[in-house]
Order: structure tokens, then C-alpha cells, then sequence
């Protein structure tokens, strides 16, 4: 499958291992080797007339240890370029951007050799071998086909990797990577072809937020380098210029500090990173002036290592150019209130929530924006919100915006801005496809993680052979005397009320898991006065089954659909509670005037997979699979199929793929606020030692169950 989906890269990362087992070159050095000046690429090779050493140099690595990141690194490098890019725009990438590189810098230290520069008649007599020149060419030129910010962080990452090492180790190598980075970026947006990324404006807040830890994690890895590697660059010893190692570390620790500052926007970072800047800026001013000073009166001043000294105080210089530049992205300013981030809106509670969702109507799941445990971010002209959960800095928009008609793509543009500026990491969870084309626009990404399911009540009737299992729960619950009532909860007897209690908390117990919360609400929110809860009861007045039912507004301002929330089975009760209780239901909202029901979504389930999953979905389907003993989310997506229901997906939607681990812990933290670590650790062990009764009552081949564990 590899060979073929990355021909070019397996081959050469292939030939590269086999030359290195035959030659002995994967265990011992390749430049002990007699052999090595015929293999090996530089000018005294070219200048002997031996070109081929042009093919044969990139085979090995000059050491064994380098194969690690000479292989890997290629197979990396050019395996993701191969894969965006083709098979034979990668090679002539790959190769053209080996041989170029490898030849510029081959005539640049021709050029400069004997004209009195130490270093380039050092390094004019080394040789090397790898093919780190062409991969870098090529990575460089496939950053031109990614999307923002992708693009800015690869090339980045390059601009940081090759300044350094060329400016402060300045090996062959060194020499080869600068070239063919300097030479690939210019070109890369002709060399990618049609494949070119959609160009952006102005860089947006986060970019420049980028770009400024990018500079000062440069100018610190320079110290470091100095520090840990000294070496005789271009423009002379770094050696001379070492600092103290009390100093190097006070440095990297204040400046890691200060970075993860800068990362969230934070305005007193900010300060610090140009403080910092400009006192070394200022440091190196004065030394230079101080010995030019002493020239003028004749004094004998050292100017060992000062062109490298005027190149670092330069890189520091451009770092406060860029902090100042950049000055509006950093506006985040400490809140020392728990949970509230430091965004000037007119405030919002739970009642006003419901008052703006009655007179705009939302979507299926918008009830669920009014539960205790939820923030509010309302929009400037105050017509619309976004409800949120705030977890591990991130900012778990719930559902679609509330808002009147064509005010979404406000409101999520404006909740995007306000995470932006309060260095928050922006998420909207379950929400619906038409929302996904708004923060599509924005150049987020999305990705299914449930599926709605929507049973529309315009005549239905639960006749035929396709209703007969649920035609026969019904007629079941007859036989036995047990009645359906639809009612408000608070207003029950505490007794009765009590029973849905145990019935919860028995089921709570058998699953061996605490309650999920967020999106899947719990008794608390059945006692909601608006929520609709249907019993299953007995002519003893025991309660066998539950639901509750949550009202979905329309834009009038009406109730026009249910959707079902909590779901319980009394365990030895009647076995069909379910169905029965969710057949009554949808006929009782029928003739109330209700257009359908919602069955809600289960998360981590969906109706069928794709050809074309993106990788993410796979994760998300393994873990869905991990989940199912206990939770039972696609038993409960099975169940639901009874009902005939048509299907909507809901999406997790994202700025992109860097913000998803930091995501993945903030859903954890909203569905289980109450399960610590070691729990998850627990339960993930047992998995494969336990397979539970399914978490609502369908009937589920062992087979099928055993396969998802």
C-alpha cells in the first residue's frame, strides 16, 4: 500500500538502508571508511572530477546515529510531499532541489576560498553525504500548497532551523540547507502548480501571535546553540561570543515563560518579550560602541567574533521590530475572576438565553444551551448568543448559534474574535452542517462526531410490517396495565419522583462509570418546568421507564418539535419501556400540533462510514468503539433506527488540526468533570475484560459487541 501510494519515497528511503547494511556504513562511521571520498559529496570531490558522488553522496549519512533523522527525516519530508504534490513533481523537487543546493554551495566556497575567510577554507576541504538538502527543498516547496496556518508554521519552522545553523555551526551541511531553502521558498508557489493554496490577507492575530514566539524561540535557541554547540560559523566563533551558564539558563527559563505568554496573547507577556528585546538590544548597542570608541583613540580592542555579535544583536533587533509590529495581537489582559475571561459584553443568564431563544428560535439542541453549567457569549447588538463550557483554556461553543435569521455567521465570527482576544482556543460542538459552511468561510475544519435523528410526526402512524416491533411494545404495555403519562416532573409526588431517581442511580450503578454531562443531561434537567418527561407506570403506580423530552422553538417563537434526552429503564421492568414510552410520546406531540421529534445523537455514532473517513473520524470511531461497553452509544444509535428517523449529522468544527489534543481534553473535562485520571486509566483497563449489558434496552449480537471491544 505505501509503495504504492509513495513509490518515489519508499525506494530511496529503501536504498538508503540497503546501502547502509552492504557498505557496514548502519553500524560504523562511513567517513573512516576508505571508500568515503569516493562517495561522498563536496568541492575536493568535485574538483577531482568525481560528479557522481552527486547520486551516491545521498545514500549514506556520514555516522550511524544520523540515519535516524537523515531516513526518517526524508521518508517524513518527502512522503508528505510526494502525497500533496505526485510522484514526479516530488522527484524532480526532491532531486533538482539536491543537486542545486549541493552544487550552490560547492561554487559559493569556490568563490569565496583563499580571500582570507577562515571559514570558508575550513570548510571548503570537509566533504558530506545525506540527502537532507533535497527533503528541505522539498518540504519548503509543498508548504506553498498548505492552508494558513500551516503554511506560516512550516516555513517557520525552516526559517528558524536554517538561520541558526547556518549563522552559529555553519558545517557543509548547514551551508546546503540554507541554499536550498533560500532557493525552494521563492519558487515554491510556481512549483506546486495548481496545487497552490488559496493566498490570505494581512495576517490574522493568532499568525502574528506566530510569528513573534517564532523569533524569540529563535534568538533563544541561538543562545543555546552557542552555549551547547559552539562552533566556527561564517561570521566567526560562537565560541567567543558564549555566555556564563547561569545566564544561558535564567534566559531559557524567563523567555519559556514569556513565550507561553505570547502563545495566549497575553498583554504582560508581551511586555516582558519587549523588555527583554530591548535590553539586549540596547547591551549590544553600547558594546559596539564602546569599541568603536576605542579604535578612534588608538586602544587595542579585540574585534574577534564581532560580525557574529552584530548578527545576533541584529536577530534581536528584528524581534522587537516584530513585537512592536505586532503589538495589537496582544491584548489578553489577567482576570483574576475564576472563569471569566476578560471580554467586555453586556452579561446573559439562563433566563435571558430562553428569552432570546423563544423570539429566535434554535435548532434541536438549543434547550441545552439554557442548563445551568453554561456560559453565555452574547453578540454586540445583544440579538443573539453562543452558549459555552470553558475547559483547559479552551472555549467549547454548544450547538449552532441562537440567533434571528442570517445573525449565525455573526455570532460565531464575534465568539471567534472574543477567544482570539482572550487567548482562549475556539470549538463549536455538535453543531449542524449550515453552521459548518459559516466557520468553513473562516478557514476552520470540521468533522462528524453523532448523528440527529429526527422522526417527522405529518401522519405518522405506526402501521404496517415495518412499525411491528413497536406497534407490538405498545400493545404489550397494554396487555400488562402499564400506562403512558406525559408530565412535568417538578410537579409529581415526591414519591414518584424518588422512583426515577433509583431508576437513574441503578442504572448509574451497573454501568460501573460516573454520568455524563454536557450534551447528555441527568434528573437535574429533567426537572426543568419546560422539559416534558414521559413514564412508563404500572397499575401499582411503579415506575418501569423514563424519558424526558426538551422543547425545540421555531422562529415564531412556538414549540414545533421535542427532543429526547434522558432515557432509563427500570432493570427486571418491562422489557419494551422503550419503545413504548417513545411510540407514545410521538404520537401524543403529534396531536398536540408538533411537526416532529428528535431522537437526539449519539455522540461517537453514526448511521454508516465513509469511503473517504478523514483520519480523525477513524480516531473518533475507535474510541466510540472503546466506549461502547459502558456508555453504549451505538447500541443507543441502533435502537433509535426502530423509528424510522431521517438523519442530520452534527460536527465538531475547529481552527485546525494543532488546537485538537488541547480540544480533546476540554470534551473530556465538560462530559466527565468529576473523573480524574487515574478513573479513565481504570475503566480503559476493564475494557477488555468486561462486556456490559448494553446502556439502553436493544438487543445487540454478542458477536457485534465483542467486535467493538
Amino acid at each position: 500500500m505505501l509503495l504504492r501510494r509513495l513509490p518515489f519515497t519508499s525506494v530511496v528511503t529503501l536504498a538508503m538502508l540497503v546501502a547502509a547494511v552492504v557498505t557496514g556504513a548502519l553500524w560504523s562511521s562511513a567517513e573512516t571508511r576508505s571508500w568515503y571520498p569516493d562517495f561522498a559529496y563536496g568541492l575536493p570531490s568535485i574538483e577531482h572530477g568525481r560528479w557522481w558522488t552527486l547520486v551516491t553522496g545521498p545514500l549514506f549519512a556520514v555516522i550511524p546515529v544520523y540515519y535516524v533523522p537523515m531516513a526518517g527525516g526524508f521518508a517524513l519530508l518527502v512522503g508528505f510531499t510526494e502525497w500533496r504534490l505526485g510522484t514526479r513533481r516530488t522527484m524532480a523537487i526532491t532531486l533538482g532541489g539536491q543537486f542545486v543546493s549541493v552544487l550552490g554551495a560547492v561554487a559559493f566556497l569556490q568563490a569565496f576560498r583563499d580571500l582570507g575567510w577562515d571559514w570558508a577554507d575550513q570548510v571548503s576541504l570537509t566533504l558530506d553525504a545525506g540527502a537532507s538538502g533535497g527533503a528541505l527543498a522539498a518540504i519548503a516547496v509543498a508548504s506553498a500548497a498548505l492552508r494558513p496556518p500551516w503554511r506560516l508554521r512550516i516555513r517557520a519552522a525552516l526559517g528558524v532551523y536554517v538561520g541558526v545553523s547556518i549563522i552559529y555551526i555553519g558545517t557543509f551541511a548547514d551551508l546546503v540547507h540554507f541554499i536550498a531553502v533560500a532557493l525552494a521558498l521563492p519558487l515554491a508557489g510556481i512549483l506546486v502548480g495548481e496545487r497552490r493554496g488559496h493566498r490570505v490577507g494581512k495576517p490574522a492575530k493568532r499568525e502574528w501571535r506566530l510569528l513573534a514566539v517564532t523569533g524569540l524561540l529563535l534568538v533563544t535557541v541561538a543562545q543555546a546553540v552557542m552555549w551547547f554547540i559552539p562552533g566556527d560559523g561564517p561570521l566567526g566563533s560562537s565560541g567567543d561570543l558564549a555566555t556564563p551558564t547561569t545566564e544561558v539558563a535564567i534566559m531559557v527559563v524567563a523567555i519559556a515563560l514569556v513565550i507561553n505568554g505570547l502563545r495566549r496573547g497575553s498583554r504582560v507577556a508581551w511586555r516582558w518579550a519587549v523588555g527583554i528585546t530591548t535590553l539586549v538590544v540596547l547591551q549590544g548597542a553600547l558594546l559596539v560602541g564602546f569599541l568603536g570608541f576605542l579604535n578612534l583613540v588608538d586602544v587595542d580592542a579585540s574585534t574577534d567574533g564581532v560580525p557574529l555579535f552584530v548578527a545576533d544583536s541584529l536577530l534581536w533587533t528584528a524581534e522587537l521590530v516584530l513585537l512592536l509590529a505586532a503589538n495589537g495581537a496582544f491584548r489578553v489582559r489577567p482576570d483574576r475572576r475564576r472563569g471569566r475571561p476578560g471580554w467586555q459584553r453586556p452579561q446573559l443568564d439562563a433566563a435571558g438565553a430562553r428569552n432570546l431563544l423563544r423570539r429566535n428560535g434554535g435548532g434541536n439542541l438549543s434547550w441545552m444551551t439554557t442548563w445551568a453549567e453554561n456560559s453565555y457569549f452574547r453578540t454586540e447588538d445583544e440579538q443573539s448568543y453562543l452558549a459555552y463550557r470553558r475547559h483547559a483554556r479552551v472555549a467549547i461553543g454548544l450547538g449552532d448559534a441562537v440567533a434571528p435569521h442570517g445573525g449565525g455567521a455573526q455570532a460565531v465570527r464575534e465568539f471567534a474574535e472574543m477567544c482570539d482576544s482572550t487567548g482562549l482556543v475556539p470549538c463549536l460542538f455538535s453543531v449542524s452542517a449550515e453552521t459548518t459552511v459559516i466557520t468553513k468561510g473562516m478557514g476552520w475544519q470540521h468533522v462528524q462526531v453523532a448523528e440527529d435523528t429526527v422522526v417527522d410526526l405529518d401522519g405518522l402512524e405506526f402501521r404496517g410490517k415495518a412499525w411491528q416491533d413497536v406497534r407490538s411494545s405498545v400493545n404489550r404495555a397494554r396487555k400488562e396495565g402499564i400506562e403512558f403519562r406525559l408530565v412535568t416532573l417538578g410537579e409529581q409526588p415526591r414519591q414518584l419522583i424518588a422512583q426515577v431517581r433509583e431508576i437513574s442511580e441503578e442504572w448509574l450503578g451497573e454501568k460501573g462509570m460516573p454520568e455524563m454531562g454536557f450534551t447528555l443531561g441527568g434528573i437535574d434537567e429533567a426537572l426543568d418546568p419546560h422539559t416534558r418527561v414521559g413514564l412508563a407506570i404500572d397499575a401499582d403506580g411503579r415506575v418501569h421507564g423514563v424519558t424526558s423530552w426538551m422543547p425545540v422553538h421555531g422562529a415564531s417563537g412556538q414549540v414545533e418539535g421535542w427532543t429526547l434526552d434522558l432515557m432509563r429503564r427500570r432493570s427486571g421492568g418491562f422489557r419494551s419501556a422503550m419503545e413504548f414510552l417513545i411510540a407514545s410520546a410521538c404520537l401524543e406531540f403529534q396531536r398536540e400540533g408538533a411537526r416532529f421529534v428528535s431522537l437526539s445523537g449519539a455522540p461517537l455514532a453514526k448511521s454508516q462510514q465513509d469511503a473517504a473517513t478523514p483520519a480523525i473520524e477513524h480516531v473518533l470511531s475507535s474510541l466510540g468503539a472503546m466506549m461502547e461497553p459502558y456508555y453504549g452509544f451505538r447500541s443507543l444509535h441502533a435502537f433509535k433506527a426502530k423509528f424510522k428517523p431521517r438523519h442530520e449529522p452534527l460536527y465538531l468544527a475547529f481552527r485546525d488540526e494543532a488546537d485538537l489534543p488541547r480540544i480533546g481534553i476540554a470534551l473530556s473535562r465538560a462530559y466527565l468533570p468529576d473523573t480524574g485520571l487515574l478513573d479513565l486509566i481504570r475503566c480503559a483497563n476493564s475494557i477488555k475484560h468486561r462486556i456490559s449489558e448494553p446502556a439502553y434496552p436493544v438487543i445487540v449480537p454478542r458477536p457485534v459487541l465483542e467486535q467493538a471491544v
